[in-house]
């Protein structure tokens, strides 16, 4: 079930958020380093993360889903949120370089069509950047981030869910390694126990964070295929002709 877009936007804006933010942004910018002349779409609630590639990504879209709610974002400039399914992009076939999903694999009900619909807008070569909640971190287990609601997963189950809709897994981090807990002198030491954590502790870390490249050779539809049921048409028969008994 897809988080409503005013919790999400008050998880951002309190104290945890910013750190959360800011650890996150920091994965995500070491995969990658320099999006110039790329064109970024960001499906989910990706706004907190694409901020770091205006001014350098030759364009920018966040798409929202329509049972999450949109809103206006940036706020200075042009707009760049678009409302959508996340089964039918707004985008031409092979029109996009990156696609980072945030706060969406675990939310649909329609996991599969939304990779499919990755697929289809990504360029050949194409990058896909996949943020989830880890199942076996506490971040999973407490409703009161993002990263707690939804359906988590292990690392291996991305991997092949990945795999199994034509995309080839290349890079994994781990980020959110200190615990959700919202004490101001522990946000503080956030950073520090990332460090750690990240060295120590990574299998529990809160998210984890999967780049993959698109597989031309084996691409698949958009919408699987419909079987036509067979069926039978009944022609006329000649009538039978009455034989007289001799």
């Amino acid at each position: 079930m897809w988080q409503d877009v005013v919790d999400l936007k008050q998880f951002y804006d309190r104290e945890i958020g910013h750190t959360a933010r800011h650890l996150l942004r920091a994965r995500i910018r070491a995969l990658w380093p320099d999006l110039t002349g790329q064109r970024l779409v960001g499906l989910g609630y990706a706004i907190p993360y694409l901020r770091q590639f205006l001014g350098e990504a030759e364009r920018i879209a966040a798409v929202m889903p329509a049972a999450q709610g949109v809103m206006p974002w940036p706020r200075d400039g042009a707009g760049m949120t678009a409302l959508a399914d996340e089964t039918e992009l707004p985008f031409q076939d092979n029109s996009i370089d990156r696609v980072l999903l945030v706060h969406a694999l675990e939310s649909s009900e329609h996991a599969g069509d939304m990779l499919r619909e990755c697929w289809r807008v990504l360029a050949g070569g194409g990058r896909l950047m996949v943020v989830v909640p880890n199942r076996r971190s506490l971040w999973s287990h407490l409703e009161r981030t993002p990263f707690g609601h939804g359906q988590p997963f292990t690392q291996g189950q991305v991997t092949r869910l990945l795999r199994s809709h034509c995309f080839t897994p290349l890079t994994t981090e781990r980020a959110l390694l200190f615990l959700p807990f919202a004490w101001r002198f522990w946000l503080r030491a956030a950073p520090g126990w990332e460090r750690i954590g990240r060295r120590w502790f990574s299998p529990l870390s809160g998210v984890i964070v999967i780049e993959a490249m698109k597989q031309i050779y084996g691409g698949q539809p958009a919408k699987a295929l419909k079987r036509r049921r067979a069926f039978a048409i009944a022609l006329p028969q000649p009538a039978t002709r009455q034989i007289s008994d001799l």
